[in-house]
């Protein structure tokens, strides 16, 4: 498998540290609101990249963070008038009921800034006594960016570019411009952790840092976030790790690219900010889910309600190959026929093209392309009228719902249970057929058609399809 290194800004084959084993560390959400679409591409992607990993039979260690505190929480806090961990506590909540949702697998581990503070005291301490960082008399502690001379190899700036880019605030009083915090200083009124260089909270990059080493080890396989985390993110991060360990934070470094909405960045702002709970309430979960996966994890997605609506109907085609091969395995006579091999061999094929986008840095567009052109051949082997095995119709039926499964689709049940009403109906209607009553057959298929149900008669049976 290739995966594209922002590192060394190319497509490197990858291969673990450990024999069998993947660690990977995603940077997760600051909790303080709803998690909106933006937010929604990575935890889809990375999610995809796992079930990948573990499909190709690796064990994989996934941890990723929430930041429960940060200004931003502070501030709610304020604004409403409640502690600062019940803030944090609720948007927690609140961001795995999302990522249920969106079928995203639990991490491993998903540790708490406010959980790990020895860990990032025992480790701005390790800094402070290597010369990487220093102390002011107000109890902030800052990293001596001059001090790592491969600063700025990730986003791939000269220093003095960063340099130019940085900004000092009216307050702060720092050696470098480019010096980060490690450790801010308590304000009145803020939370506070009581360390030896004075009470305070940490910064925003070194949690990170504390819980990668905790939880995984200095050195990890796979790091990855959106792209605006690259700098100064994942910059500041490499540089109080690779100081404070002597050794690589990561080998690789993932991204994924930018969301507009209708080709405008998003922002509160403009007025064109979705939250994923608010695009749910029109298309439920997996419409985004799709969405997020549609295209190449480093190209940018342009978000409009014209192609979420694309996506359900995407989905919908994909649904109705499912439900067919299902429908199908009802009615399906038990063994194997002759053409069972040769069908075999031709579905194969899409599996291959699937695989061969996947080890092509985690091409999920051109993974769909393969499953939709899978779909495209059982609909037409199985629509010729000719029963098939039922043996070929479950290989088929494994084979699409594994590849699908992959990509974390198809999870939501589509067709949902008729209660007796609606069966007596249909068995009704199929009686009145049988005695060619076709006026009561008609009868009987508008009704249900008023309920709800759509019918379709084919050579295999009657299908149904619920719009309720």
């Amino acid at each position: 498998m290739k995966l594209y290194n922002t590192l060394s800004r190319s497509k490197e084959v990858f291969s673990p540290i450990e024999k069998g084993k993947v660690k990977i560390y995603s940077c997760g959400p600051t909790v303080y609101d709803y998690i909106h679409i933006g937010n929604a591409r990575p935890v889809c992607v990375f999610d995809v990249l796992r079930r990948y990993l573990e499909y190709c039979g690796y064990e994989v260690e996934f941890v990723q963070n929430f930041t429960d505190i940060d200004d931003k929480i502070i501030n709610k806090a304020r604004e409403t008038g409640e502690n600062f961990r019940h803030i944090s506590d609720f948007y927690i909540k609140e961001y795995k009921r999302d990522a249920e949702g969106l079928n995203v697998k639990p991490a491993t581990a998903h540790p708490k800034a406010t959980d790990n503070i020895n860990e990032m005291v025992c480790f701005i301490t390790a800094l402070l006594e290597q010369g990487y960082a220093y102390a002011m008399p107000s109890g902030d502690v800052y990293f001596k960016v001059e001090k790592f001379s491969e600063y700025g190899k990730l986003s791939r700036q000269p220093l003095e570019n960063l340099e130019a880019g940085a900004r000092i605030a009216v307050d702060e009083v720092k050696e470098m411009p480019l010096d980060f915090v490690l450790w801010k200083a308590a304000k009145e009124g803020e939370p506070y952790w009581h360390v030896p260089w004075g009470n305070g909270r940490p910064g925003w990059h070194i949690e990170c840092s504390a819980m990668v080493k905790k939880y995984l080890g200095d050195t990890i396989d796979i790091h990855c976030g959106g792209q605006d985390l690259i700098f100064p993110h994942h910059e500041n991060e490499i540089a109080q790790s690779e100081c404070a360990n002597g050794k690589p934070l990561a080998h690789f470094w993932l991204h994924n690219g930018y969301i507009n909405i209708d080709d405008k960045k998003m922002s509160k702002s403009q007025g064109n900010f979705f939250t994923v709970k608010e695009v749910v309430q029109e298309f439920g979960y997996e419409p985004i889910r799709y969405l997020m996966i549609a295209s190449h994890y480093r190209s940018p997605i342009n978000y409009s309600r014209e192609v979420v609506k694309q996506s359900v109907a995407s989905l919908e085609r994909l649904y109705n190959c499912k439900n067919n091969l299902e429908f199908l395995l009802k009615n399906a006579s038990e063994g194997s026929g002759k053409e069972d091999g040769i069908l075999k061999a031709e579905f194969l094929k899409y599996k291959e093209h699937f695989i061969e986008a996947m080890e092509d840095d985690l091409n999920t567009a051109n993974a769909l392309s393969a499953l939709f052109d899978l779909t495209k051949v059982i609909n037409t082997e199985f629509g010729t009228g000719n029963m098939p095995s039922r043996n070929i119709i479950l290989f088929a039926k494994d084979l699409f719902c594994e590849l699908a499964d992959v990509l974390g689709l198809l999870y939501e049940q589509k067709e949902k249970p008729l209660n007796d009403e609606i069966e007596r109906l249909i068995e009704e209607r199929q009686l009145a057929r049988q005695n060619k009553d076709w006026q009561t057959a008609d009868e009987i298929r508008d009704r249900l058609s008023k309920m709800g149900v759509t019918l379709e008669d084919t050579s295999s049976g009657v299908k149904y399809r619920t719009n309720f």
